[in-house]
């Protein structure tokens, strides 16, 4: 454990953790892809995939911009969400529903995220860190952007969903 002694100690905290956090998402969102039903949530998470490699190449970046090596911190909370949505890959039940859980795991960790990076922005800003500013806020961008296709997918399968309960 590190002593914090100033905002850019924090702020390269930050960094780490975001990395971490970021690396353990790129090995689990295949495993989402594979689970899911939908056509659109599997595209969905495959294309955020690919803005999750780019995410890492980024805080990569920072680290560099900042001079630290962005390993050796493991971000404990997002190896927690990533367990909560492989439980929701275990559920058995209608595809509709489980896609639905999927979604709702992966905007858990949308959320994780938006808020992770939106720190590490403010400590960048306020540092005067201009570039890593600019490299934080792109991410944000597409976390926003993933969160909003996510909830686009789970409007569409929501009234299949519905019927299922209607069934019961």
């Amino acid at each position: 454990m590190s002593k914090l002694n100033n905002l850019q100690t924090l702020l390269e905290q930050e960094i780490k953790d975001l990395y971490s956090a970021e690396t353990q998402l790129v090995k689990a969102l295949p495993k989402m892809a594979k689970g899911a039903s939908s056509e659109a949530l599997k595209e969905a998470i495959t294309s955020h995939l690919e803005e999750t490699k780019g995410h890492v190449e980024r805080l990569a970046k920072a680290a560099e911009v900042l001079g630290i090596t962005p390993r050796g911190k493991t971000c404990k909370a997002m190896k927690g969400l990533i367990e909560e949505g492989a439980e929701a890959l275990e559920e058995e039940g209608d595809p509709n529903l489980l896609d639905l859980a999927i979604i709702g795991a992966a905007q858990r960790v949308e959320h994780y995220e938006i808020a992770g990076y939106g720190c590490a922005r403010a400590l960048a800003e306020a540092l005067g860190q201009d570039e890593i500013v600019d490299l934080l806020q792109a991410t944000i961008d597409e976390e926003g952007a993933a969160d909003k296709t996510l909830t686009g997918v789970a409007e569409q399968l929501m009234p299949m969903a519905l019927e299922v309960g209607a069934q019961a």
